[in-house]
């Protein structure tokens, strides 16, 4: 099962190369994203084995991670048909603030770096070998950087370039932290040590312990560059910007978790060997510098797009400083990937019907939204909500289950200063998230007849989901939440 996880998108991205129509090559897109999401959900049904000789082998929270990438997946295949469809009828333009007219990207590379972008995250959240999972992140890299270059303009070429630098750089320094991982474990006996979390985790104990906290070091602050924790964030607000907007919802709903997946497997081995307590506090420092960073940069921030990146340094802040607290919070972390996953997603979906219309990601002068386009502007207010932690929503309920456990387990300054980022980062988003749904249109823009439902469908369900986690837990969400944070906490 786990080989035809892989298969599945591989092979979607050869055919969406090969096929010369796009009517065709929409349609192996969709299918290939219902058939990963329906090989996902066996997997909670039967286990699977390992595979390729135990390289691949899943675990509670890479099956989280897992379920999380297929589902957006699933919901950005959909968007897809109608934006790529969209593209190839008008020429739009996307850096408006310059007037720079681009040129299309061909949509058959852009289809199949999508496949082959599932195809890494797959790898990543399907091993526990750290060799293997890094050479996941690293085809991560390689098969999105095609995605954010998709205008083909001056900005999408600098973010681009800026990506492939900055988490080049990253990927260099996890891999440096593999090697010490490999020196803590020398054996003379056995002078190539396994890198698999099997091998590892039973003689952890054993292992050189200044290795093992400095291979941690490395990791954390390579995996942590991936995932947009500050000061390594640099390459995130302007990716997430100049992507198209179904790429921008899986780079901030799945690709931030596969990197997080790397600093948790590394963290697993900390725990076995003892030194969880010391894994834990650069984690709790680089999750408030992530909040105290974002909660900066969110206060008059003008551009939607960039508003909605920074919510993500916010947010894999609080994913660090969760784990890194220990106790209820590595529940409250693991129920937090899931809600941030769904809430970004939309946020970044619905963005897209915004730009479409409004041709500029200025807060400013997109106005009036609640006229124009007003289920949009629906899923865009309720987006807010969700993603600043308002009740009903599932952040509400990750978040407070943070904060308890942070004051409850003598975190009690960390939990203050980052309850004190929370109130900025709510103010500093409600006002131009309020302007851009109320106020007059602009007069050069007119309102669309009526509002595509493959453009309302996506964000509606994934809102949809955030909202059920606000009001209920089924149990056995709740059960594998607490076996995935377990399999953290103890490394298991």
């Amino acid at each position: 099962m786990l080989t035809a996880l892989l298969l599945v998108p591989v092979i979607a991205a050869a055919l969406g190369l090969l096929l010369a129509a796009d009517g065709p090559r929409r349609t192996v897109l969709v299918t290939a994203a219902l058939v990963h999401a329906v090989l996902v959900a066996a997997t909670f049904a039967h286990h699977p084995a390992p595979a390729f000789g135990g390289l691949l082998e899943l675990d509670a929270p890479g099956q989280l991670f897992l379920a999380l990438a297929s589902l957006l997946f699933v919901a950005v295949a959909i968007y897809a048909t109608g934006y790529l469809r969209a593209e190839s009828q008008t020429a739009t333009k996307q850096d408006f603030q310059d007037g720079a007219a681009f040129a299309n990207a061909p949509e058959r590379i852009f289809t199949a770096c999508l496949c082959l972008f599932l195809a890494s995250m797959t790898l990543v959240t399907t091993t526990r070998n750290l060799s293997v999972l890094w050479v996941g992140v690293e085809a991560t890299t390689l098969s999105s950087a095609p995605l954010i270059y998709f205008h083909r303009h001056r900005r999408s070429l600098e973010a681009t370039w800026k990506y492939l630098v900055i988490c080049s750089v990253g990927i260099a320094l996890a891999l440096l932290g593999n090697i010490l991982f490999s020196v803590a474990f020398y054996d003379p006996a056995n002078p190539i040590p396994s890198m698999d979390l099997a091998s590892m985790l039973p003689r952890a104990v054993a292992a050189g312990k200044p290795w093992l906290k400095a291979a941690f070091i490395f990791v954390l602050v390579g995996y942590g560059t991936k995932m947009g924790l500050a000061p390594m964030h640099n390459w995130l607000p302007d990716a997430h910007s100049q992507s198209p907007s179904l790429v921008s919802a899986l780079l901030s709903g799945a690709l931030l978790n596969c990197a997080f997946l790397g600093i948790l497997r590394a963290y697993q081995v900390l725990g076995a060997a003892g030194l969880g307590d010391f894994g834990g506090e650069l984690l709790v420092l680089f999750g408030l510098l992530s909040m105290g960073l974002a909660a900066v940069f969110i206060v008059g921030q003008g551009d939607y797009k960039r508003l909605l990146a920074y919510s993500s340094v916010e947010h894999m802040g609080l994913l660090a400083l969760g784990v890194g607290a220990g106790g209820l919070a590595v529940y409250g972390a693991m129920l937090h990937a899931v809600a941030h996953s769904l809430t970004k997603g939309a946020l970044f979906l619905v963005s897209g019907n915004i730009l479409a219309l409004y041709h500029t990601r200025s807060c400013h002068d997109a106005r009036g939204l609640s006229r124009a386009l007003p289920v949009t502007a629906a899923l865009w207010m309720a987006g807010f909500l969700a993603i600043a932690g308002s009740p009903p929503f599932g952040i509400f309920v990750s978040e407070l289950t943070i904060l308890q456990s942070l004051f409850a387990t003598g975190h009690g300054l960390a939990g203050g200063l980052a309850l004190a980022c929370l109130a900025v980062i709510f103010v500093g988003m409600s006002v131009p998230v309020t302007r851009m749904v109320q106020g007059p249109l602009p007069p050069a823009t007119r309102a669309p007849g009526h509002e595509s439902t493959l453009s309302l469908a996506p964000p509606l369900v994934l809102l949809g989901g955030a909202l059920l986690l606000g009001l209920y837990l089924p149990a056995p969400l709740v059960r594998f939440l607490d076996q995935a944070a377990k399999a953290v906490s103890l490394g298991g």
